[in-house]
This record gives structure tokens, sequence and C-alpha cells, in this order.
């Protein structure tokens, strides 16, 4: 498979209504409140899916049952009055439900905006293979990152509001992991999500021509080791041109992460740049998935950057 540009959805207006959905774990009702008056501060008109509140029955690290959580993503994408979907938080159990989404209803009814990270990736991995949408790698709305953090919030709003002012991503802290200088097309998010999904109906098998970005959470380097080697043993990292890093919040000493990312990833022959600011941590950088980019990592010591050849909305 040689990965193509999406479809990339209209930018948001002023009082454009956004659905907000929760596909993964509970969400705090305080967050979330606080989530929304932040929306409503960009003169957006967040309406709540029905069950984002919920909590399962049995399983406590989910929100509501997977029917319910299904059913609020799939009434919230194809009603034509909202304009986004916005994710509460992420957690565990998009993979649960991400096959009882009618895909095929989802595709028609057409591109819009949809934002989560995280646990999120399963479903980012799905719009762009069964719909052919371009979707948003950024933070979610009842998320400490997103309350608290100002650039987390500018950067998004930019993004959803003006994205051609936001096309080149990037912290001080990005660096040249192997330096170099490519082009492909933006996919990924968790990496331990994007090897969990190995397998799955409808998953992608290779990325040739990809951009990969990666981050997680909570994964020691010894689990960053093995998930990576099973997306290289399964061949699902051939042909990509390049790989941008962000951030891996709990792995463990940075040291030893760095180690293995340029252990596992160095031998693939193309650039890498690592802490390119997104992911997990503060200061997140919204980053549009299945996009055209170019990633720069001078062998000099000069920024290195993602710039994206599109903005991400149109």
């Amino acid at each position: 498979m040689t990965l193509t540009p999406l479809t990339r959805p209209a930018r948001l207006r002023p009082g454009a209504r956004v659905a907000v959905v929760a596909p993964s774990g509970p969400v705090p009702a305080e967050r979330l409140g606080a989530g929304l008056d932040l929306l409503r501060s960009w003169e957006l008109e967040p309406v709540v899916a029905p069950h984002v509140l919920d909590a399962h029955p049995e399983l406590d690290y989910l929100a509501g049952t997977d029917e319910d959580r299904a059913r609020d993503l799939q009434d919230a994408w194809c009603d034509p009055s909202v304009a986004a979907v916005l994710c509460a938080r992420g957690g565990y159990g998009a993979h649960r439900m991400v096959d009882l989404l009618d895909w095929s209803a989802m595709r028609a009814a057409g591109p819009k905006v949809f934002v989560g990270y995280s646990d999120i990736t399963a479903l980012h991995e799905a719009f762009a293979v069964r719909t052919g949408l371009s979707t948003l790698h950024g933070p979610m709305v009842a998320t400490d990152t997103f309350l608290k953090d100002l650039p987390t919030q500018e950067h998004l709003r930019a993004t959803l509001f003006e994205p051609e002012s936001v096309r080149t991503l990037g912290l001080d802290s990005a660096a040249a992991l192997v330096p170099g200088r490519s082009r492909g097309v933006t996919y990924g998010g968790c990496v331990s999500l994007l090897a969990t999904g190995l397998g799955a109906p409808h998953a992608r098998r290779a990325a040739g021509g990809g951009l990969l970005v990666i981050e997680d959470v909570g994964e020691d380097p010894y689990r960053i080791d093995r998930i990576l080697t099973q997306l290289l043993r399964a061949g699902a990292l051939d042909g990509i041109t390049g790989v941008a890093c962000g951030s891996w919040v709990d792995c463990g000493p940075y040291e030893q992460v760095r180690a293995v990312l340029a252990d596992r990833l160095g031998g693939l022959g193309v650039p890498v740049v690592e802490e390119l600011g997104f992911g997990h941590s503060r200061s997140a950088l919204t980053v549009p998935l299945g996009v055209p980019a170019v990633l720069d990592a001078p062998a000099d010591g000069g920024r290195c950057t993602l710039t994206a050849e599109v903005p991400a909305l149109v």
C-alpha cells in the first residue's frame, strides 16, 4: 500500500456546531464542563453526545457500553448540522467499538473535522482506511493539557480556524536523531495502538510513502522496543519516508527511550526527528494526519520541523 493524501474537511467558522463524544475511557464531569466553556470562548457551539458521561456497568475503564459509545460517534458524524467531532478523552475502548460503526454511512456523511489522540489512534486509522478522510491528532476536550496549557489551546484553535498559519510544526526541543530531509503523507499517533491494530479487519498492512508520527505514554523502554520490533517484523514500516517522534511521558528515563528509538528506527535509512512537540506532553501541537508534508532534520543542528504542504483544513 502506498499512502496518498486524504480528503481534508473544511475549517471551522465562528458559530460552528461541534459534537463532543467519548469513544474510550470515562470522562470527569468537571473537566468536561471546563472544556465546553473553553470551546464556547472560541465562539463554537458544543453539543455533548448523550452517553459522554456514562460509565460501563461492569468495566469501569470504559465510558459506557461499546454500543452506546459507537452510536454517539456515528450519530454525531452523520448529523449534517455538526461541523466537527471532538473526543473528550482517550484511555481505552476505541478498539472495542470501531467495528460497530457503519462506515458506509459515515463515509456518505462527508468530510468533517475529527480531533483526538492516544487511544483515538484506532479511530484515526479507521477514518483514513475506511473513509479516506484526513483527521487531526490533537488535544481532547476533557484533558488537563487542553484545559491548563495555553500553547496547546492556541495551536488547536489556530488549526481549526486559521490552518494556514500553523503549517510548520516543531518546538525548540526537536532534534535530529537521524539527519536528513524527506517528504511523505503523515500518518500514525500512539505507537502502541498502531501495533495493537496489526492484523485487525481493515488495518493497514504497510504504509509506503508515509511519514510516520509517533508518541506514547506509560510504556517502559523495553515495551517501546517490543512495539517497534513488532511493527518492523510485520512489515508495517516498509517504505516509510521518515519518522517524527513526539513525547514519551512516563516511559522511563528519556536517555533509554532515545536509545531504543535510535536502535529500532535508525536502520530504516530515513530521517528521524525526536521531541517534535506532540502527544501527551504539555504544549502539545496538533498534527494533521493524511496530508503531504516535509520532515527536515538538519545534520548541522539546525531547527527540525514538520511542514504540511497544504493547510490541515480547507
